[in-house]
């Protein structure tokens, strides 16, 4: 009997295992997939030879993450690229805003607004070494009280109402709502401020890098690390009860309806009903293209940025955002961009290029968003469809048949709303837990949420090995 079976192997999935293994204990993972990564999986999706990131591409978190820190991702095969501009935020008159690593330069693009921007970000970037532990993690008492409660005041607003307070010029306004959209909130909601926030702060703190390859070679990465520390892994092996795994400790990568269906009867109805009120979020609808040449963006900063936010105002980017969380479709739709080949040329064939985009829909949506999309992208790109060789789309429907735990399309594992920001799935002292003995949850339907950081999967293990420790 193993020590512990890991269920999902995502990134907290892969962390989590990581984190078991290098305790001592005995780790499974087992993978309803072929292939190991969740959402860090890469394929060919339109033609041979064009290496597309089927969920996440740009990893603004991951180097900010305190597990993937502890990890020689280097000695596993990972290389990190760094794309000149982190950001670019192009609007209608040819012209675009860019956040840069250095704090002034953003400042400059931002003109009038830059001294402005500067006093909103310098304090955190600043104190970034310490702040990002206490973000990336569940509710506790601050390590940095001070930095912490300087970033709450701010953070817990909704980002029309900082963007307002912060900005006189609709051009930093429009900058920091494409900032605040990551939410997929609508942006009158309290605490979608902190999500732009916190993405500026990386960006300045880390940067916003994409990994040669692909995101699959950061998952192969994590696989062959817990490999060298004796963990095992079994993959094409979907799960279907708890009761068919043997091991003193059980840590799912799932989501709140993938524990209750993997439960039955065993757990409690009252739990079993909170489990059932967790809300899920707006899902995606996403495209990959396969093109000619790089896309002709007006703005020339756009083409330093692996990542572009579509959407040039405040005012329209909420209008996007508002739209899904009502059941609506709007077609000017916020989109948000990448293009990792124009610095990662081992993802095409020479002379080609490739690009990945995804705008927001209601969750469970069937729409399909491509003319809307490339719209949006011909709009700041002029000629970008006559240099479309093949396309691929995946709905909101397509991404929870792909990944159970994006139910309706929401890739954020859940509302990362002001109620279920740190009390995901349900409010309990320890959210890691639940009421089986040896069972836990580590996805992303728990704090810190989303995102390729891994820190939902540490928690989730620590909270086993402190059972393992007890039950020895």
């Amino acid at each position: 009997m193993a020590d512990a079976i890991v269920v999902g192997s995502g990134p907290n999935g892969l962390a989590a295992a990581i984190t078991l293994a290098r305790a001592g204990r005995s780790v499974r993972l087992v993978e309803r997939a072929e292939i190991v990564g969740g959402g860090m999986r890469s394929a060919e999706l339109t033609l041979p030879g064009f290496v597309h990131d089927v969920c996440s591409a740009i990893h603004p978190l991951a180097l900010a993450s305190p597990f993937l820190r502890s990890v020689p991702l280097e000695e596993h095969g990972v290389r990190w690229i760094a794309p000149p501009t982190q950001l670019a935020h192009p609007f209608d008159d040819g012209s675009s805003a860019v956040l840069e690593r250095s704090l002034d330069a953003t400042c400059d693009a931002l003109g009038a607004d830059g001294a402005r921007y500067a006093r909103l970000l310098r304090p955190l970037v600043d104190d970034a070494e310490r702040l990002m532990p206490d973000l990336l993690g569940p509710v506790r008492l601050p390590r940095h009280p001070v930095g912490f409660a300087r970033f709450g005041a701010r953070g817990t607003l909704p980002a029309t109402v900082l963007a307002r307070l912060a900005f006189k010029t609709e051009r930093a306004r429009g900058f920091f709502a494409g900032l605040a959209a990551h939410s997929m909130l609508p942006l009158s909601s309290p605490v979608t401020a902190g999500y732009g926030l916190v993405l500026a702060l990386l960006g300045h703190a880390v940067g916003w890098p994409l990994v040669e390859g692909g995101s699959q070679q950061l998952a192969d990465a994590l696989a062959s690390y817990l490999r060298s520390l004796g963990g095992e892994i079994e993959t094409g092996y979907e799960v279907t009860s708890l009761a068919e795994l043997d091991a003193r400790a059980i840590v799912l990568d799932t989501g709140p309806q993938q524990l209750a269906q993997l439960a039955g009867d065993r757990l409690p109805a009252r739990y079993r009903r909170r489990l059932a009120g967790f809300r899920y979020g707006p899902g995606v609808f996403k495209l990959d293209w396969a093109l000619d040449g790089p896309i002709p963006w007006r703005a020339p900063e756009c083409g330093r940025a692996a990542t572009v936010h579509l959407g040039p105002t405040l005012a329209e980017i909420a209008a996007s955002e508002r739209a899904p969380s009502r059941g609506e479709i709007v077609f000017t739709p916020y989109v948000l961009l990448a293009q990792q080949s124009l610095f990662d040329p081992s993802r095409v064939p020479e002379g080609k290029q490739a690009a990945w985009a995804y705008c927001h829909v209601p969750n469970g949506s069937r729409v399909d968003m491509t003319d809307a999309i490339e719209r949006q992208v011909e709009r700041f790109a002029p000629g970008f469809r006559e240099r479309v060789l093949a396309r691929s789309s995946l709905g909101a429907a397509d991404l929870q048949r792909y990944n159970p735990n994006y139910v309706g399309g929401d890739i954020n594992g859940g509302a990362g709303n002001l109620r279920q920001l740190f009390t995901r799935p349900v409010a309990r002292v320890n959210p890691y837990t639940t009421p089986l003995d040896g069972v836990f949850i580590g996805s992303s339907s728990t704090p810190p949420g989303g995102g390729v950081h891994g820190m939902c999967g540490v928690f989730a293990a620590r909270a086993a090995l402190k059972h393992l420790e007890r039950a020895r």
